[in-house]
């Protein structure tokens, strides 16, 4: 019962705690609506499920152990956010944005979006491995474990598709999109940081 108490800890206080994966969901929540900004939720849970199965196979000790190959995920998770973080500054503020149009973010594309922003996110790899390895028990059940990980995805989950639910409203979006050239910048620019945080964090 400990273990599990500590897991569901540690993952509720990882998952609310505002990152990459946060300033992703509400960019495609705002930007292209509700639909966009559950797929991209879904991406991210998918993403933390991608963590879990490489450490339950024991590739995620050896992340843990391998400064290079480390340092290859952080740098790719890193130039990843600063490329997004770049198109996001960089994008034109439409007057509109007609939610029917074709020309938004496909389901696709927001469920690749937010899986990417995850998988590649080396604060996420280490939120996994180090709750694997110093939180659950060497003799607990594969089943168990994979429950563990199913909840660290369902938590994910739950969590940013109510971050887009609340940024996808209608009165919220509407006075975020008449302030959307600001919002570009503003969102762009935490996510260059992140990626340049990312980047040259030890």
């Amino acid at each position: 019962m400990t273990e599990v108490i500590a897991v569901a800890v540690i993952t509720l206080l990882a998952v609310i705690s505002p990152g990459a994966d946060f300033a992703m969901v509400v960019r495609n929540s705002y930007l292209y609506g509700r639909p966009t900004g559950l797929f991209a939720a879904a991406g991210v849970a998918a993403g933390v499920l991608v963590h879990v199965s490489y450490t339950m196979l024991g590739v995620g000790l050896l992340i843990a152990s391998s400064t290079a190959l480390f340092t290859a995920i952080k740098l790719a998770g890193a130039a990843y956010l600063v490329w997004i973080g770049v198109r996001t500054f960089r994008a034109r503020a439409e007057p509109a944005v007609d939610l029917e149009s074709k020309s938004g973010l496909t389901p696709l594309g927001a469920l690749r979006s937010g899986f990417l922003t995850n998988v590649l996110n080396p604060k996420t790899t280490l939120f996994v491995v180090s709750t694997f390895t110093q939180v659950v028990n060497p003799g607990t059940s594969t089943w168990q474990q994979a429950g563990y990980g199913l909840f660290m995805a369902a938590a994910h989950l739950v969590w940013f598709g109510s971050v887009a639910l609340f940024f996808s409203d209608s009165r919220l979006r509407d006075r975020m999109l008449k302030a959307q050239k600001a919002l570009n910048r503003v969102i762009g620019s935490v996510l260059v940081g992140l990626g340049v945080g990312l980047g040259f964090a030890r």
